[in-house]
């Protein structure tokens, strides 16, 4: 445990160093009292982890201040129109109209004179023509600082893309092709791979069930329609379609489970299969850096089932959390990282007594690990999701449940299509008509969930102080669930036997010592949220719905009013969905200033 305690002070110090300035006059001789402390009275057990712990929290700090703040190409923001001369330096990342290009740049041309120049822009740009990773690129164009957000609680975007090492964009300039070939080799290949296998399954396959098996293969969401899309979020199957944390280690426990069954844990073969199947599903989905912090948190809790060491699985994610914290401290941010870890952990905790609580059932091994598996992962990331993207599928669980024994044959035969099709067409397109079956039930099943009334709830996002409430409360509920034995045992000694009966009990129901506080923590949580004062104070709120006016104020006694509409009543509806509570979705008055397009139409 003292490699964990050492990882989460790490962690924290990066947190903290986010926060508070720490100058280095200050904090080395305190990392330095720290570690005397540490030495002198290391036969004090919490002298010795107290000192450590405190020196390893202020170099997280320090470690974060390292952080560059800005780059050399920042410094022309604002200087009018420049041309930069620079090489894609990551797959580019098509939307509907436009495409986003990750430049990084080698010289500029200030003046009429070219020089050396270092840094990163991103560059947006039109849809086509169709730039690819390594393309070298002359751009002509105006930088610009990224926006910053219009009211507290918008998306910050120019933090976004800063904790991306970007901090400067550029709005569709002049694009003019060099040459291609400046990428990483393998890197190059792998991308141009990936883009052949795509044309595959979108030339093998019918819509939408094409688009989708581009997402749950290689990772490829740009051309999936708007509405499928929140088919499958407002079903609570998203996640099915973004190759993350919670994806990787939902597949990984159906392969593991798969894997056993077929070869048995008499001979490594089970551990061998699922995890080069996973790696080999990594390297399709692209190897980016979210795709391989997932497929490394995932082979740690392999490793650990494999080594009969899964109480030392928690070890080692901590500390590989840490290395990768002090690599990239930006990391520690972003949303995949988060869900990453605690889709994992949730596994690595809760699976195993569902899986306790579904032996002794007679469902098969298999139905009894998937369940397992995937409701460990949703009820561990669900306060991330409401938190970040501001809904919560109340159907999510049997949606996810019935899609997921679908799932390992679609990667397969979407693979194949893909691999396939990159040689023999028609043979593809008969790969495919099976494929379609599979990938039609996804689609269907997915497509009647979401239909349901009430399938899901914007929430507008879940308060960061119910997250912490709610992980609080999940691990006190784990650690009563762990001691109920010795708990049981010291009563029974107690009272001498009088209430000797209780052991029984908790051999007979041990799952239910996790389910049912876990039970009580949701409603604990969302109790709070839904009682939650306003604070008595008068909040005011300008709707961003484009051009035009729309204003949402609430009262002190929770009252909402809304002043004007805006231009549309799509934008005006996303953005009350935002900010409304889902318990209190109700105006209470509507005020129009003036009958123009830009104030009325949202309102009709």
């Amino acid at each position: 445990m003292g490699l964990v305690y050492l990882s989460i002070a790490f962690v924290s110090g990066i947190y903290f160093g986010s926060r508070l300035d720490l100058p280095l006059a200050v904090a080395l001789p305190l990392i330095f009292g720290f570690l005397l402390i540490a030495l002198l009275w290391r036969k004090e057990r919490f002298l010795l982890w107290g000192g450590l712990c405190l020196a390893i929290f202020l170099c997280g700090a320090l470690r974060f201040q390292a952080v560059p703040t800005g780059d050399e190409l920042q410094s022309y923001i604002g200087q009018g129109t420049v041309e930069i001369a620079g090489v894609v330096a990551e797959e580019p990342e098509p939307r509907n109209s436009s495409t986003n290009l990750r430049l990084s740049a080698r010289e500029i041309n200030v003046d009429g004179e070219w020089r050396e120049v270092s840094g990163s822009a991103l560059v947006r740009s039109t849809r086509f023509p169709v730039y690819h990773y390594g393309d070298m690129l002359q751009v002509r164009g105006e930088l610009e600082e990224p926006e910053e957000p219009r009211q507290p609680g918008d998306f910050d975007y120019r933090a976004y893309l800063a904790r991306e090492g970007i901090y400067s964009i550029i709005y569709y300039p002049e694009v003019e092709f060099l040459e291609g070939g400046h990428g990483t080799k393998p890197l190059q290949w792998l991308y141009d791979f990936r883009s052949r296998m795509a044309e595959s399954l979108e030339t093998s396959l019918s819509e939408p069930q094409g688009s989708v098996a581009q997402a749950v293969v290689l990772g490829i969401r740009s051309d999936i329609s708007p509405s499928v899309y929140e088919d499958f979020r407002d079903s609570g199957t998203a996640h099915i379609l973004a190759i993350s944390g919670l994806h990787m280690a939902i597949i990984a426990g159906i392969l593991l489970s798969v894997s056993v069954s077929l070869f048995g844990r008499q001979r490594p073969t089970y551990f061998v299969v699922t995890l080069c199947a996973l790696w080999a599903y990594a390297l399709l989905a692209g190897m980016s850096p979210s795709v391989m912090r997932a497929a490394i948190m995932v082979s740690l809790f392999l490793f650990a089932i494999y080594l009969g060491r899964q109480r030392s699985v928690m070890t080692a994610l901590a500390f590989a959390a840490a290395v990768m914290v002090a690599i990239n401290p930006q990391i520690l941010w972003q949303v995949s990282f988060q869900l990453s870890f605690v889709a994992v952990t949730g596994i690595v905790l809760l699976a195993p007594i569902f899986q306790g609580w579904g032996a002794r059932t007679r469902a098969p091994n298999v139905v009894v690990d998937s369940f397992s598996v995937t409701l460990a992962a949703i009820l561990a990331t669900f306060p991330l999701i409401a938190h970040y993207f501001g809904y919560v599928s109340l159907v999510g669980l049997p949606a996810t449940f019935l899609v997921l024994p679908a799932l390992p044959a679609i990667i397969v035969l979407s693979a194949l299509v893909g691999l396939v099709g990159l040689f023999a067409q028609v043979v593809a397109q008969v790969i495919g008509w099976v494929a379609w079956l599979f990938l039609g039930y996804m689609t269907g099943v997915v497509g009647l969930f979401a239909a349901l009334p009430y399938s899901s709830w914007e929430v507008g996002g879940m308060d960061t102080y119910l997250v912490w409430l709610y992980y609080g409360l999940f691990l006190a509920a784990l650690w009563l669930g762990t001691r109920r034995k010795r708990l049981f045992s010291d009563i029974g000694a107690t009272a001498k036997g009088a209430v000797g009966g209780l052991g029984s009990i908790s051999r007979r129901l041990p799952a239910r010592w996790v389910i049912f506080p876990l039970l009580v923590i949701a409603i604990l949580v969302w109790a709070a949220a839904i009682i939650a004062p306003s604070g008595g104070k008068l909040s005011v709120s300008i709707l961003d719905v484009g051009q035009g006016d729309a204003i949402l104020i609430t009262t002190p006694s929770n009252q909402h009013i809304l002043v004007d509409g805006g231009p549309s009543p799509e934008q005006v509806t996303h953005e009350l969905g935002e900010r409304l509570p889902f318990w209190d979705r109700s105006i209470d008055l509507v005020v129009l200033t003036h009958a123009h397009d830009d104030h009325v139409t949202g309102l009709v």
